[in-house]
């Protein structure tokens, strides 16, 4: 599925040949995110990757980076999460050597000019007011800050008014060459590309850079012995509640399992948190579960959009969901989330940009890379039996968190619900 080649400073260059394809993907990926921040840091990873958009020595202007891709259809985009950054863009095959051109410009040459930082600023805090007129997004926020209280995978990404507004230009640069390190880079490229060429190109562009040492990131801790809750009380025509439990890591050997359990809880149109919640009682129109993995830890949590009237009737018939769930599994639901879960795996590896990214997260956190058939062989070894006994494991109520966005003055009722 791709070839891999370490640069004699420590990069790692992995590429998937897609012939029959005529877009190339390019994404490299850095090991810089939230979790590798401390408190006065909180939003640097996302300033920093905000800033290499905004002008190189060779492209001085945020239009001549973007012009790159743009004039010729391409697309140009990074992301900044917990435990990684990528900087990634898309396009025709002529234009590759051009669209890999401006990423390698980017992360090695941008110049941070005090007077684009202090306007870039500006957008983040911007951005961020947005999330405060977001009342699902907030919920989103609210469950991490329940589950890791008081320590960076509690943190909203993007960081807070009061820390984004006291990041230096020295701290940019500072944290830049920190995290922006050889041994701490992915490239991974996927399309109608041949390996060595891009070795040969990469070797140019990025041979030269040598090595530090960055920082490690800040581990999770978990202390909890009973449930917990947070309440926010906002107008909003919705109640917004995150119900969530513990999860897995992103090396346990039953992410697997889980995975399949999320889709029969609450991913999709047969799960049973959408025909119970909405198909039977009518109770919202969103609601869903999502898994989230980290090295370290997990988390698995419950989303609803109700009427505030219905908020505490809608979390104890989720509650009394999970409660049966974890005793009432049948091989029928495990055959259908196997199959969904592998079929959307196989659509997903047509495109360019998703076998890039592929590659490129797994290679950046595990330091290895499952081809697809590793992991679809992964998901049919779940047994009924294992998938079971991950259920009895993780659906604990003294280890329950919840969240809850809305016109509500006193947490009391939803706490009674959930024994916090």
């Amino acid at each position: 599925m791709f070839n891999k080649t370490v640069l004699n400073n420590g990069i790692r260059v992995l590429t998937s040949a897609m012939p029959h394809t005529r877009s190339v993907t390019a994404s490299i990926y850095f090991g810089a995110g939230s979790r590798y921040e401390s408190p006065e840091q909180a939003g640097i990873s996302h300033f920093v990757e905000h800033m290499l958009f905004k002008g190189t020595e060779k492209r001085p202007r945020p239009e001549d980076i973007s012009g790159v891709v743009e004039n010729v259809g391409g697309i140009q985009n990074a992301a900044t999460d917990r435990e990684l950054t990528v900087y990634w863009c898309k396009v025709a095959k002529p234009h590759f050597d051009q669209g890999l051109d401006v990423l390698l410009d980017m992360v090695r040459h941008s110049v941070f000019d005090p007077l684009e930082i202090e306007k870039e600023r500006n957008v983040i805090l911007e951005e961020l007011k947005q999330v405060q007129d977001s009342p699902s997004e907030l919920a989103g926020l609210l469950i991490d800050s329940t589950i890791w209280p008081d320590q960076p995978l509690g943190r909203d990404v993007g960081g807070s008014k009061e820390t984004v507004s006291g990041i230096s230009r020295d701290m940019l640069l500072g944290y830049l060459h920190q995290q922006y390190d050889p041994g701490n880079t992915v490239v991974s490229i996927s399309g109608d590309i041949v390996h060595d060429e891009v070795v040969e190109l990469l070797q140019r562009g990025l041979g030269d850079w040598e090595r530090g040492a960055p920082a490690p990131y800040y581990p999770a801790v978990d202390g909890q012995q009973q449930p917990r809750m947070n309440l926010l009380n906002r107008k909003s025509e919705q109640a917004h509640i995150c119900l969530a439990f513990p999860g897995l890591s992103s090396q346990h050997r039953d992410r697997h399992a889980l995975a399949l359990l999320n889709v029969i809880l609450g991913d999709g149109m047969t799960s049973r948190l959408f025909l119970e919640i909405r198909e039977r009682r009518g109770l919202a129109y969103d609601v869903h579960s999502y898994v989230s993995h980290f090295l370290d830890t997990g988390a698995v949590t419950v989303y609803a959009g109700v009427d505030p009237k219905n908020a505490a009737g809608t979390l104890q018939a989720v509650l009394d969901l999970l409660l049966v769930l974890r005793d009432t599994l049948t091989e029928e639901e495990l055959h259908r989330a196997r199959e969904l879960t592998k079929g959307r795996l196989l659509l997903r590896m047509e495109d360019t940009r998703a076998v890039s990214s592929w590659m490129g997260g797994q290679e950046l956190l595990n330091r290895e890379v499952k081809t697809v058939d590793e992991v679809t062989a992964l998901v049919d070894a779940v047994t009924l039996a294992g998938l079971q006994r991950v259920a009895q494991q993780l659906i604990d109520e003294q280890r329950l968190n919840l969240a809850v966005v809305g016109p509500f003055r006193s947490a009391t009722r939803f706490g009674k619900i959930i024994g916090a």
